[in-house]
């Protein structure tokens, strides 16, 4: 830049800075070498971790907002303007951090007034590459940094606001049919829908991919936004009619009602507006869901358990725990054996259901290695527990996830191998349900188990849909019965018959029965008449930890 422009102060161009701001959405800053001085547009601070918009120290100064591994970088740049004097200009892209300490990648650009050998100052723009966009070209609406704006301007609403966010079901699969040109066409067709079942006061946006939101400050119920929704499904239906069929999708909604809109900010609306929705294909796509903060709350817990059982396996499983729970012969009550089953606490909930925790470990597929690591701890302890009791048997439940993603196979027998455990002391127990999830590799992975030793229990049979043909395909040494069925079974004499004629079908194909639930000694007397070979319930005792099951049921054996 040209020597007369020196003769404009440093304090003139901070002013013009300070104008300037209001009308623009990109920062502004000046760097002044001399004095080692940095100003930046003032609404900065608002975006960056930057606690003021302007300092000294220009170099200390950048390691509060830039992003650490782009510093030396940037040094380097600032080191090659100082002492390069054919520079007259800066162009870079590197990352800052945002309120949340996140990085976001902007590129600065700037022009460098100098002196004879020295930059005196260098005052450019800096904008977000990633910022989203203000509108989108394929809907023709307005997009989410818009909806922000809209959102920010209503903080002095008073009254109700309604946000409805809308997504296409299944919207991939239409891409992937037809193109992603015609999934445009669906995206462009379905805001035209959508938009023609507005009122005047509801303003519609563009979220990402196949989303949209339509903000509401004017209904007076929430029976008005949910009559808006069924609208915009039926005006998408009539299209898909007029379409004559080509692309047959749905479209779900989440519904979340501000009070006062004051109380939020706009990244938790954005936050609640996606769980809405979310919960809505949850339920099976094509309705709506009202979002419900005690739902959100199990959600985010169900959030916490999912990164503290990922932070505990990571960390040698230190808040997991194996408790065994015994199985007794019904006439000698001599001890049979014991399933283990898995545990986990945690400092903020306590110890957690295993109803609750199993089911994150599959959907997660973090049951793989928790699965290999109850094998491992449960053969140990039957190795321990077979000094004194030499036939004691164990059962560890498998998921399917575990048979389907995982060698299970191998993984078991060289648990065994390395335990030096009799193989026909090892039970494995499948539930019912889970095997309905299986491929067909499952008989393939139990008549290889099968021909090594190792037992099969079918778990909760009599529960769900009873597909008997298990009984011949995977030849199941033992049937475990559920204590819902038992509990059915001692109070009603129909229940009872039918509980009957299972265990002499069970014992007629040479198969062993194990009932499960025994609570009471009046359970167990009626059950007993059933001639059950094991049995196992709170009666004989509950899942306990390692010492505490040797202590009570191992050394009274001996």
């Amino acid at each position: 830049m040209s020597l007369e422009n020196q003769n404009i102060s440093v304090d003139q161009l901070c002013h013009v800075i300070d104008l300037l701001n209001p009308t623009i959405d990109d920062y502004i800053y000046l760097c002044d070498f001399q004095h080692d001085f940095f100003y930046i547009s003032p609404h900065a601070t608002e975006r960056f971790s930057m606690t003021k918009n302007c300092f000294y120290g220009f170099d200390e100064g950048l390691e509060e907002f830039v992003w650490s591994e782009d510093l030396p970088a940037l040094r380097q740049e600032i080191q090659d303007i100082i002492v390069n004097k054919e520079r007259t200009n800066h162009n870079m892209e590197y990352r800052w951090r945002d309120q949340q300490g996140q990085p976001v990648w902007i590129n600065c650009r700037g022009v460098i007034v100098r002196d004879d050998s020295n930059p005196l100052y260098m005052i450019g723009c800096i904008n977000e590459i990633g910022e989203k966009q203000k509108a989108d070209n394929i809907s023709g609406l307005l997009g989410e940094s818009s909806l922000k704006d809209y959102i920010d301007r209503l903080s002095s609403y008073k009254s109700h606001v309604y946000l409805l966010r809308l997504g296409i079901d299944d919207f991939g699969a239409i891409n992937e049919k037809y193109g992603v040109e015609y999934g445009n066409t669906i995206i462009k067709k379905t805001a035209e829908c959508i938009a023609r079942c507005l009122y005047a006061n509801q303003k519609l946006y563009r979220m990402i991919g196949d989303e949209f939101i339509v903000v509401d400050p004017s209904s007076k119920n929430i029976e008005d936004i949910i009559g808006l929704y069924k609208g915009i499904r039926q005006t998408i239906d009539y299209f898909v009619e007029e379409n004559h069929y080509k692309a047959i999708y749905t479209i779900s909604g989440g519904i979340f009602c501000v009070e006062n809109i004051n109380d939020y900010i706009y990244s938790d609306i954005m936050k609640y507006t996606e769980f809405a929705l979310n919960e809505a294909k949850m339920k099976g796509k094509n309705t709506y869901y009202i979002f419900n903060d005690n739902d959100y709350q199990r959600f985010l817990k169900r959030r916490k358990l999912t990164q503290a059982l990922r932070k505990s396996i990571n960390q040698n499983f230190d808040r997991f725990g194996v408790y065994l729970q015994p199985l007794f012969y019904p006439d000698s009550n001599e001890l049979f054996g014991a399933e283990a089953l898995m545990r986990f606490d945690t400092d903020e909930f306590g110890a957690i259901a295993p109803k609750e925790f199993i089911p994150i470990l599959e959907e997660t597929g973090l049951i793989i290695p928790a699965g290999r690591w109850i094998i491992h701890q449960s053969l140990l302890m039957c190795k321990e527990i077979q000094k004194s009791i030499p036939h004691f048997k164990i059962s560890i439940n498998i998921s399917h996830i575990q048979v389907t993603k995982s060698d299970l196979l191998s993984e078991l027998l060289l648990a065994i191998d390395e335990y030096q455990v009799d193989p026909s002391t090892v039970i494995v127990e499948l539930t019912e349900s889970g095997i309905l999830e299986l491929d067909k590799n499952i008989n393939k992975v139990w008549t290889q188990l099968s021909e090594k030793g190792v037992k099969l229990a079918l778990d909760d049979f009599g529960t769900g849909y009873s597909n008997f043909h298990y009984l011949n395909d995977l030849k199941p040494d033992i049937i475990k019965i559920d204590r819902s069925f038992t509990s059915k079974a001692v109070q009603s004499e129909y229940d009872y018959k039918l509980l009957s004629l299972l265990s002499h079908m069970v014992h007629h194909l040479n198969l062993k029965i194990c009932i499960e639930g025994i609570e009471i000694e009046e359970e167990r007397e009626i059950i007993k008449t059933l001639a059950p070979d094991y049995f196992q319930g709170f009666y004989f005792g509950r899942p306990s930890a390692y010492q505490q099951f040797v202590d009570m049921f191992v050394k009274r054996e001996n």
